[in-house]
């Protein structure tokens, strides 16, 4: 999980965050990282799109981006994610992690958002009858 400079969360709460990331991960395949700091430039979308294009696998990923100082949240989805992941269920998960960030609760807000954003980037299932 990269997070920027800066001590935002406490040993448990990271943990947390990370233990959600890898359920995740291994519910849709796809790859997650977190960004908390400084959106450095003047746009925080321009800057999570720079941050998400050096991930290992821009494809396969998705990257939330927090500045708490600007306010600003930033989710960036790779193309294989967009195949089952739509801008609409991005923006509720994006809701739900706003609301909790104005309740004061940043790390519950960010697992909160990566659960929504694995359930629904999951790829339908399929059943297979016999012919």
């Amino acid at each position: 999980m990269p997070v920027a400079a800066g001590d935002w969360f406490t040993s448990g709460e990271r943990a947390a965050l990370d233990a959600a990331m890898r359920r995740a991960e291994q519910a849709c395949r796809a790859e997650f990282s977190v960004f908390v700091g400084a959106a450095e430039g003047g746009d925080p979308r321009a800057f999570a799109q720079r941050l998400h294009q050096r991930l290992v696998a821009p494809d396969r990923s998705v990257l939330i981006m927090v500045d708490p100082t600007r306010r600003a949240l930033e989710v960036v989805t790779g193309a294989w994610v967009r195949q089952t992941l739509t801008d609409g269920e991005v923006q509720v998960a994006v809701l739900h992690m706003q609301s909790d960030f104005a309740a004061g609760d940043l790390a519950g807000g960010l697992r909160r958002g990566i659960e929504m954003l694995a359930e629904h980037a999951r790829a339908p299932r399929t059943l297979h009858a016999k012919a």
